[in-house]
């Protein structure tokens, strides 16, 4: 049998074992059944025998279809004026009315206008120019470049691998460092790996800078009823988050070295690219003016308009003013893909609350771990569920896998802060894809690139994986305790 068909049979062939098995003792069978269906469609996203948003899909509807057995429980099923049908259908649509979804539709918006317009080639160029002349200040406009686009770019693959790759990879040759070569130590190795570092630490400061985060606080929204805003997670993350910014191209530096220190070539060809550019196009100048009432709106509006509606409103002013039009707008198939994804996905999610699942769950393990300090279950929350991407190839998969799985446990720990977990939880996940050449979407680019073989990834890998989970426990916990 073929390496498709194993893939494709494993979600189905788990749904129906744990299907099969006996509902646990407390929780009902229509609970157990639902459960099935959400675990099948988990092992659909790690091992994609199918796109993630046809699995999603797949999975809302044979659900919804299936509603009198594993959505609804035979108590809600006999109230009066309950009607199944109408019921398990705006269920399965239910995500699609989530704003955290239309804010990461909203985001991708933003990143077509910076491919469209070329200001994001424009920004990386610019940097390179004014600070390639030294290795160790390329490495810093490399972060930067990240650092400006991040905050409107929800795919760190469109951003880094997209927007930041194709020029960096310009530049090693011009010091004769070529891939999987041993002249790759001149230069590449540490371009690549400090890209790829960078890309990994502004996913965790900006909440709109890695689709997995809106999919994460859309989820611990639908578990819990907390909502955390765009400027409520970055105030929580700023702190660690913009001191590993600071730090990381001299660590990559140092533990990375480069053996070409300075030289001109790079700046120089930057120029020569810049000016084939020309001069800022109208534009170019109107997304500037855009993206920043978007960034002020996001911090300063939100007594008066939504996050995702900030988003909607620049897709229309997009629109009305030229910088987009319908037809690219149509053609974004990332976009479309991830809003149907994640959309499908915050539905199965809720469903585990709605059946009773979550709060099951929570009880049991809070029951055997409530003499836990409620810090220190924190914590040791945080670490297991960062460590565990070593089994993940996707954020988005380690988040529709594990995230209901830690908030249910912290639920059923008496005195422990939901929110305070929620925020020292989620910032993780842009950190922990620094782990392996397959932990977030950028890095088989990176990896790929022939200047970081797997002995030096696994290495520096672990090395700034660790790094940013002590920092952001070290500096994170105590800003949290401080500020909520």
């Amino acid at each position: 049998m073929s390496r498709f068909s194993w893939k494709a049979l494993a979600p189905l062939l788990v749904a129906l074992l744990v299907a099969l098995l006996p509902a646990p003792e407390g929780l009902a069978p229509h609970a157990w059944y639902f459960f099935a269906i959400f675990l099948g469609c988990v092992v659909g996203l790690i091992f994609e025998p199918l796109p993630g948003a046809v699995i999603g899909l797949i999975g809302v509807t044979l659900a919804a279809l299936l509603a009198p057995w594993v959505l609804f429980s035979p108590e809600q099923m006999a109230a009066p004026g309950f009607n199944v049908p109408n019921s398990a259908f705006a269920w399965a649509v239910s995500g699609f009315n989530n704003s955290v979804v239309w804010l990461i539709f909203g985001a991708f918006m933003f990143a077509l206008g910076y491919e469209k317009t070329g200001l994001g080639r424009r920004i990386a160029l610019w940097l390179v120019k004014s600070m390639g002349r030294r290795t160790l200040t390329l490495g810093y406009a490399v972060m930067i470049a990240d650092t400006i686009l991040a905050p409107f770019t929800p795919s760190n693959t469109a951003r880094s691998a997209g927007t930041i790759y194709p020029v960096l990879q310009n530049l090693p040759p011009l010091y004769d460092s070529q891939p999987n070569d041993p002249s790759m130590k001149r230069m590449g190795s540490f371009l690549m790996w400090t890209a790829i570092v960078s890309t990994c630490a502004t996913s965790s400061l900006f909440l709109t800078a890695m689709a997995p985060n809106l999919l994460a606080v859309a989820l611990a929204e639908t578990a819990t009823g907390v909502r955390i805003g765009w400027g409520q997670w970055f105030l929580a993350a700023a702190p660690a988050g913009v001191l590993l910014l600071l730090v990381v191209p001299l660590l990559c530096y140092w533990l990375c070295p480069p053996e070409v220190k300075s030289g001109s070539a790079v700046s120089d060809w930057a120029e020569s690219e810049l000016k084939a550019l020309g001069r800022l196009t109208r534009n170019e100048v109107v997304l500037v003016g855009l993206v920043l009432m978007a960034l002020m709106l996001w911090i300063f509006g939100g007594d008066v308009i939504s996050a995702s509606l900030v988003g909607l409103l620049v897709i229309c002013a997009m629109l009305l003013l030229g910088v987009l039009s319908w037809n690219d707008i149509l053609a974004n198939k990332p976009a479309w893909n991830t809003f149907v994804w994640f959309a499908t996905l915050v539905a199965l999610a809720g469903g585990l609350s709605q059946v009773g699942f979550v709060g099951w769950f929570g009880n049991l393990v809070g029951a055997r771990i409530s003499h836990f300090d409620p810090l220190m279950a924190m914590l040791a929350l945080t670490v297991i569920f960062y460590v565990l991407h070593y089994f993940f190839a996707s954020i988005t998969a380690h988040v529709t896998a594990l995230l209901p799985v830690m908030l249910a446990a912290a639920s059923g720990i008496p005195g422990l802060d939901m929110q305070m977990f929620i925020l020292l939880l989620l910032p993780t996940l842009g950190f922990m894809g620094i782990l392996t050449p397959y932990g977030t979407g950028p890095s088989p680019v990176y990896y790929g690139s022939g200047y970081l073989p797997g002995p030096l990834w696994w290495r520096l890998g672990a090395i700034f994986g660790l790094l940013f989970l002590l920092v952001w426990l070290a500096v994170g916990v105590p800003w949290l305790l401080l500020i909520l």
